[in-house]
């Protein structure tokens, strides 16, 4: 069985980091946010993708993981129920810059970040915060879903890919039951958009195929082919 505390940054003690960074000196700083995903999926699941993502990788490269910063910006869903997102990036970029400075300051020589909240802000924001940071002695990758290759399934936002892909890490926390039957209320295959603001419709919230089709068999597979690919990424950088 996986040990994924042994990657867990805020469970360590100082003689674990400094066998880290002496081994593989490689910060993952998952990111995502709070925000609606339907009534069958969970407000933080962003987050909760990013942070599992990150731990397999680190199980694979070694290197630590950071707790997960469940703030973000971008993709027109902050009126939502449940949802905190920040209007601009300004109140998230000093926490991760900052946070670059100190992993450099520790010894690491590696920074991966990747945001399971992926609006183009959102990966606009990364993207600067990684081009400031990295040095020739200090690299930086990011990454977010919509850039993984080879996934199988688009990514989208509470639809079948993001209800699988946390299916994959929580199966207790995709609740299919809380949404109307297929039978009862069916979608046109034009049903796609603005309608999907109203509070009435059946999958409010939903941009991307019904996840009421999702198939549990895709799962893992899933979460094995973005973990494959960040693994190789990061290996890379």
């Amino acid at each position: 069985m996986s040990d994924f505390n042994a990657h867990r940054f805020e469970l360590l003690l100082p003689w674990q980091l400094w066998a880290i960074i002496e081994r593989t000196p490689i910060a993952y700083i998952p990111l995502g946010t709070i925000e609606w995903h339907c009534e069958h999926l969970p407000v933080g699941l962003d987050a909760l993708t990013a942070h599992g993502l990150c731990l397999r990788a680190a199980e694979r490269t070694g290197g630590v993981v950071l707790p997960t910063l469940y703030y973000g910006t971008g993709g027109g869903h902050g009126a939502y129920p449940f949802t905190i997102m920040m209007p601009g990036p300004e109140e998230i970029e000093g926490q991760i810059a900052f946070t670059l400075k100190r992993l450099q300051d520790f010894g690491f020589k590696k920074a991966v970040i990747f945001s399971g909240h992926f609006p183009n802000a959102q990966y606009d924001m990364i993207m600067r915060l990684a081009a400031n940071a990295t040095t020739s002695s200090f690299k930086v990758f990011v990454a977010d879903p919509k850039r993984v290759e080879g996934l199988g399934l688009p990514p989208d936002h509470a639809g079948a890919f993001e209800t699988t892909l946390l299916y994959a890490l929580h199966p207790d926390l995709v609740q299919l039951n809380r949404l109307p039957s297929l039978k009862d209320a069916p979608l046109t295959t034009d049903d796609w958009s603005e309608t999907r603001h109203d509070p009435k419709h059946p999958v409010y919230g939903v941009f991307g195929p019904d996840p009421r089709g999702f198939d549990p068999n895709k799962a893992t597979p899933l979460l094995e082919a973005a973990t494959n690919w960040l693994v190789k990424k990061v290996e890379a950088t």
